[in-house]
């Protein structure tokens, strides 16, 4: 899957992914719930990411025409 995606897209992912590993090894509950909202932060910008990219696609085909 991230393949196909941008390098500012891939890159949220991985620090989602960071988050959610520090979250599950996290002693404290407050911490474990502040990288858990790290994880939904960068989660919530690589969607913004996408759908950035998406309609620029979306422009780019009437462009075209």
């Amino acid at each position: 899957m991230l393949q196909n995606i941008s390098k500012d897209i891939r890159q949220c992912y991985l620090r989602a992914d960071e988050c959610r590993e520090s979250a599950e090894t996290a002693t404290s509950e407050s911490v474990r719930a502040d990288y858990f909202a790290m994880e939904q932060r960068w989660l919530a910008l690589a969607r913004s990411y996408e759908f950035t990219e998406r309609l620029s696609g979306f422009n780019e085909q009437f462009k075209a025409r």
